[in-house]
């Protein structure tokens, strides 16, 4: 009685897996993706951009009866299905594997070094040329994948991230400005700032000053 009742709730949680959408599969799975892109520095739209692809958003056999949604082959206890597939307890389990697989494999723990957690890109390519899938175009389906459902937006960019163009993408932050102007005599604030199209609020904050008197020969940073 127990395993026909164990069986039957299986059968009910694949049926509701196979009927869900994409959109309801990142709405479940973003939170998780996020708390491991943030311990491991790795893109959360990659780790959802992945398990999006090889398990199609929860919809295959694999993901809905061995909660196995990367891919990993192996053996499994399942009698539902036949597979050469492995099985996880959950499907947490499984996204956390993913985690500890790219670590413990020296073709692919190397990227956690070579890239930062914001390019997406890179880590598809790196993936695939570490033998993660046998396809080409493996890399450009996933990047594919991020960007048709924005799952970029989980990555938490800063806002003066520039997405490299070279294969070795690297954080540029925005450049601040090292341009100073030596105060004359006659100036003020309020000219100072019109003739460098910038503001005195700008200034009083740049240069720390607290009052609006300055001296002839003072440095400013504009």
């Amino acid at each position: 009685m127990k395993k026909t009742l164990l069986l039957l709730m299986l059968s009910t949680a694949a049926f509701f897996a196979s009927a869900q959408t994409t959109e309801e599969y990142i709405e479940t799975y973003a939170d998780l993706a996020q708390d491991l892109a943030e311990e491991h520095h790795i893109p959360a739209s990659i780790i959802l951009g992945v398990a999006i692809h090889e398990s199609a958003a929860g919809k295959s056999k694999v993901a809905r009866y061995l909660n196995n949604h990367f891919g990993f082959k192996g053996k499994n206890s399942n009698t539902e299905i036949r597979s050469a597939y492995r099985d996880f307890p959950t499907v947490d389990s499984a996204y956390h594997h993913f985690i500890t697989f790219l670590k413990s494999r020296n073709h692919f723990n190397t990227l956690f070094d070579k890239y930062d957690q914001y390019d997406f890109k890179a880590w598809a390519r790196g993936i695939q040329r570490g033998g993660y899938a046998h396809s080409k175009t493996w890399a450009s389906q996933v990047v594919a994948l991020i960007k048709k459902y924005e799952l970029y937006q989980y990555d938490n960019r800063p806002a003066d991230y520039i997405e490299p163009t070279d294969p070795r993408p690297v954080y540029q932050p925005k450049k601040t400005s090292k341009k100073t102007y030596t105060v004359k005599p006659g100036d003020n604030l309020s000219i100072i700032a019109k003739r460098n199209k910038t503001s005195v609020k700008a200034l009083i904050n740049k240069n720390g000053l607290k009052s609006n008197a300055l001296k002839p020969g003072q440095k400013l940073k504009l």
